[in-house]
């Protein structure tokens, strides 16, 4: 089993811009730390081995020296590309071939045994999708990564992300089958949906703060 990891460096300013909208750019990039670290931990307890696909420099991240030590012992590869999809395509393309799960960092209240789920579930199928309640997915699971390359022309950050990226590896022969629903972390709504489901994450402690007018 492999996890693939699709981040960016927590940097206020650059992630979570809506949250950020309402909360503050630093107050955001505190989150986003506190989910990603969240994110590295079932990943590590999964008992997968680990790729990271990042963009952007730890060096100038929120909680950078906290997220480096988490990231001991990972594969670690730079994003490149034009645009997520093609940077998807590449991630996977680095993370080479073999039942691979990729998922992002807007997913905090993920566990190990939901990505080895994922990853059973490639037994009877070519590619899976973890379906996000906004109408995108959080995981994407595959046997060979050049199925990824059909989904670099979906429109992602939609509404019908999911139902376009199913297509597009139905296209490719792939038989796809589907993981449990998620909600992403993108609004203020959603933050207090997957803080009040995992209370006791980073991510979640991290929010509390904010509500009473703290930094993360």
């Amino acid at each position: 089993m492999k996890v693939l990891l699709v981040a960016k460096a927590p940097v206020a300013g650059q992630v979570k811009t809506r949250l950020g909208a309402h909360i503050g750019a630093e107050a955001a990039a505190g989150l986003a730390a506190a989910a990603l670290l969240d994110t590295i931990e079932a990943c590590r307890a999964s008992g997968a081995e680990v790729h990271l696909s990042l963009a952007g420099d730890l060096d100038d991240a929120v909680e950078g020296e906290a997220i480096s030590a988490a990231l001991a012992r990972w594969t670690i590869s730079p994003q490149r590309g034009n645009g997520f999809a093609e940077r998807l395509v590449n991630a996977h393309a680095d993370a080479g071939h073999g039942p691979v799960v990729q998922i992002g960092m807007d997913t905090p209240h993920v566990t190990a045994a939901a990505l080895r789920a994922v990853t059973d579930a490639l037994e009877e199928h070519d590619a899976v999708l973890g379906p996000a309640l906004d109408g995108g997915w959080w995981a994407l699971a595959r046997r060979d990564p050049d199925v990824v390359r059909h989904v670099a022309q979906v429109r992602m950050s939609a509404d019908t992300t999911h139902a376009d990226t199913r297509r597009a590896l139905e296209r490719a022969g792939c038989r796809v089958g589907e993981a449990e629903a998620m909600t992403d972390v993108d609004t203020v709504a959603d933050a207090d949906l997957v803080s009040a489901l995992a209370p006791r994450t980073r991510f979640a402690r991290a929010w509390r703060l904010t509500q009473v007018g703290g930094t993360p």
